[in-house]
């Protein structure tokens, strides 16, 4: 029997929650069996456990890193300020995102499911989330950051909203009109109280 190093089990269970954080995105936490999970990751049900000692655990995992990965890749690589504010917006509330299931938002694509998820999977998107609005509301307050978190989480609301809305529209041209109209409510959120 073949045995694998610490490196070689350490990618794997990476390349299993990325793998189930693009799935349940797609296709739902419910409508995401182990077994899919797995076959997507390349690997057999079995290697599941070695990794992982239930369905919920990965779920509450993936959630955590999806949320760590959209602080890392979204809000902490846009632009300084309202410039960067305006960035997130507009590429959150964009055509593409809102087509892009898999890769897109997990706040969007799985909030419904999260409110019925386990304690543990509930605090761990909860923890997610506020480094995400912890990163918005620096920007909007350099400042003060935690005198804007309410505000952060209003926006990130506003956002997740629409997009969700967006998606499941059939009208694809008053989808586009959401989203414009969500760009504009958005910035409209960022700019209140900021008027001379």
């Amino acid at each position: 029997m073949v045995r694998y190093g610490k490196e070689h089990k350490s990618e794997t269970r990476r390349r299993i929650i990325e793998t189930a954080g693009r799935r349940f995105k797609q296709d739902g936490i419910d409508g995401s069996g182990v077994s899919t999970l797995m076959k997507d990751a390349g690997l057999t049900n079995g290697a599941f456990y070695a990794h992982f000692e239930s369905k919920d655990d990965l779920v509450t995992t993936a959630i955590s890193d999806q949320l760590k990965v959209q602080a890392e890749s979204v809000v902490a690589q846009a632009a300084p300020g309202r410039a960067g504010l305006e960035q997130i917006v507009r590429a959150y509330l964009s055509p593409l995102h809102r087509d892009s299931l898999g890769d897109g938002c997990p706040n969007a694509a799985l909030l419904d499911e999260i409110g019925r998820c386990t304690d543990t999977t509930r605090q761990a998107y909860t923890d997610g989330v506020l480094v995400l609005i912890d990163g918005i509301a620096a920007r909007m307050a350099p400042d003060a950051p935690s005198s804007a978190r309410v505000k952060a989480l209003s926006l990130l609301g506003l956002m997740a909203g629409t997009l969700q809305l967006a998606r499941a529209l059939t009208d694809s041209q008053l989808a586009h009109e959401l989203l414009d109209q969500g760009i504009s409510n958005a910035l409209a959120l960022l700019d209140a109280g900021h008027r001379v």
